[in-house]
């Protein structure tokens, strides 16, 4: 029972950093687009 609940808890933190990860690479990639946009 209590791996379970740990299992869950792992789950619901790296749902949260995979988020915030999906987040920066996003303003990453927008980043990118805009100086190649500004600079060619």
């Amino acid at each position: 029972m209590s791996k379970q609940e740990n299992n869950y808890s792992f789950w619901t933190k790296y749902k949260r950093f995979a988020g915030t990860e999906i987040l920066l690479y996003v303003i990453m990639i927008v980043g990118i687009v805009l100086g190649i946009i500004i600079f060619s």
